[in-house]
């Protein structure tokens, strides 16, 4: 199996940060992604950086990048994980909402599986996060609607599904995920802390590892 995963956004790309400018996307994901792929590559996998460049590279050409590899290893032997950070909004203010969660393609796919891995995995490595939620919500963090993991089970399964270009134009199964809001100050404090940061690290490697392991039984 190759494990391709997509650092959303680049240096280039115009706004994708917090309010303060404390977060940029692109270097967190990117700084996310690096982790995550130096920690499967030591447990033995082959874990890949699907785009090692700063600059943004556009959609099609991260799809392509995705489907040569395809063409390559074969479809069912290659996965695809692109990680971002979420965003309520767009004119440069704090919001209020919070969390974690993860995309994948309208329908009943072999990414729902990954997702629901991943999910599975964000229980354990986000306890501390989601232990805190509560009184971080009655502090005024979060509004009333907000969960520290996102989820929406019309279709059975805790991933949200949308026609993002990354998912439907990708040959493999593909996944989404959206680690916490870059405009929600406190979701922003924890993804700039060291902890936040490995416990986002772990919920790939983990959510990942657990869906490889799942092919082997």
């Amino acid at each position: 199996m190759v494990e391709l995963y997509d650092n959303g956004h680049g240096i280039n790309t115009p706004g994708k940060c917090a309010p303060d400018k404390s977060l940029r996307e692109y270097k967190k994901a990117r700084d996310l992604v690096m982790d995550i792929v130096a920690r499967r590559r030591a447990m033995g996998y082959d874990a890949r950086i699907l785009v090692p460049e700063e600059k943004d590279i556009s959609l099609g050409e991260r799809c392509r990048r995705v489907n040569e590899i395809c063409k390559q290893y074969g479809t069912s032997n290659v996965l695809l994980v692109s990680v971002h950070c979420n965003a309520a909004g767009a004119d440069g203010k704090w919001k209020s909402a919070g969390g974690w969660c993860a995309y994948t393609s309208p329908g009943q796919t072999k990414a729902d599986i990954i997702a629901t891995h991943l999910y599975n995995a964000a229980q354990t490595a986000l306890a501390d996060y989601i232990k805190d939620f509560p009184i971080r919500k009655s502090n005024g963090d979060y509004d009333s609607k907000q969960q520290p993991i996102r989820t929406d089970y019309s279709d059975g399964d805790p991933d949200y599904e949308a026609r993002f270009y990354i998912l439907m134009h990708t040959r493999c199964p593909a996944v989404l995920t959206e680690s916490m809001f870059q405009d929600n100050k406190a979701d922003c404090d924890f993804l700039l802390s060291p902890e936040g940061h490995k416990a986002i690290v772990d919920l790939h490697v983990n959510g990942v590892e657990s869906y490889i392991k799942s092919l082997k039984r």
